[in-house]
């Protein structure tokens, strides 16, 4: 399925710049950053539990929030972009 990820990190000190850096680290082991703090990820049920239990002890509850949106397997209707960013497939091949 396919998972949006987004978040916002209380930047306001050294913890959370760390923070930061550390939940972008999770998301990119998982999906591709389609905007500063937003992740597409295409996860089965199993990882995502696993995705969120390790962002979920990266970041602060009480300074930081964490939003997940599940767009399921149907999810090409689902998107429209528009921009300068390309848009992509999660399910293609990705060459590095």
């Amino acid at each position: 399925m396919l998972v949006l990820i987004t978040y916002d990190v209380n930047t306001s000190d050294a913890a959370g710049r760390r923070r930061l850096r550390l939940i972008a680290k999770q998301c990119v082991n998982y999906g591709q950053r389609v905007q500063n703090s937003v992740f597409e990820c295409l996860l089965d049920a199993a990882q995502c539990r696993g995705l969120q239990a390790k962002l979920l002890k990266i970041m602060d509850s009480e300074k930081d929030s964490l939003r997940f949106y599940y767009l399921g397997n149907r999810y090409e209707n689902k998107i429209e972009h528009f921009g300068a960013k390309q848009t992509y497939r999660p399910e293609d091949p990705l060459i590095l």
